[in-house]
């Protein structure tokens, strides 16, 4: 079975002073259900203060992003080597980087890259629009944006795949857990595709997009689905937990 992971996205939310307050918060609890991977990203000023704050509780820390190059004149950009260290995991492709700094497949492909390179673990998210699932284009959206997202990047048993329409984040209109399994299962066949079946069947699907501990049991009951990057939910000490200690009961 693969190993159920609830990854917090604070997003640009939490000064170093609330984000130690928010970690504190959680990692005692969560802890207590050590069959889950849980990952706290918090905005990159914070990423070392949580690295003494995590150290030591199984509790693992991700980036919100990442420039490709190792350095150079990039303004206000994070390399992979200044990450390296500080944190395991990057989420790359987020809707929000897609729709508000246009990153395009091409960018998050060498983003990609550049973070197995550097020995980070990207949580690389897809998803559709409400005008294109509307169309019924899901599947075409997401077939573009798993082959050119992951153009030649070997198969890699550590890489986490976020689906998450984006017409389900940040407005509480979240999808069934049947739809969003029925997707997860399109984009591990279009990964077995490329990567081959074994492969594919070992590779950790999330879903993203209003999850809540109120709704979050819809998704986990879902082989499909191997667990979930929380949004505004992951900023509620109570809440998060509730979501990680529902997924420890549910993927036994």
């Amino acid at each position: 079975m693969r190993r159920p992971l609830i990854a917090g996205n604070w997003k640009m939310n939490t000064s170093v002073e609330e984000a130690i307050t928010l970690a504190g918060s959680i990692i005692d609890q969560v802890r207590l259900f050590d069959t889950v991977d849980t990952v706290f990203c918090p905005p990159f000023i914070s990423l070392r203060s949580l690295k003494d704050t995590v150290a030591g509780t199984g509790v693992e820390l991700g980036a919100q992003n990442m420039y490709f190059r190792e350095k150079g004149a990039f303004t206000g950009e994070i390399s992979p080597l200044m990450l390296k260290g500080l944190c395991k995991y990057v989420i790359l492709g987020h809707s929000e980087r897609r729709q508000f700094f246009h990153e395009t497949d091409s960018l998050i492909n060498e983003k990609v890259k550049a973070a197995i390179s550097s020995g980070l673990i990207p949580i690389f998210c897809i998803g559709e629009s409400l005008a294109e699932n509307e169309a019924g284009k899901t599947e075409e959206i997401l077939d573009v944006q798993v082959r050119d997202g992951l153009k030649d990047v070997a198969a890699n048993p550590h890489l986490v795949v976020a689906y998450e329409p984006v017409w389900a984040i940040g407005t509480g209109r979240a999808a069934t857990g049947v739809q969003a399994a029925k997707t997860i299962g399109f984009i591990r066949q279009k990964i077995a595709a490329g990567w081959g079946q074994d492969a594919a069947d070992s590779l950790r699907i999330l879903y993203g997009g209003s999850v809540t501990g109120a709704n979050i049991a819809e998704f986990i009951k879902e082989p499909q689905i191997d667990g979930a990057l929380v949004g505004g939910a992951s900023l509620k000490a109570g809440e998060f937990v509730d979501i990680v200690r529902q997924t420890a009961a549910l993927k036994k």
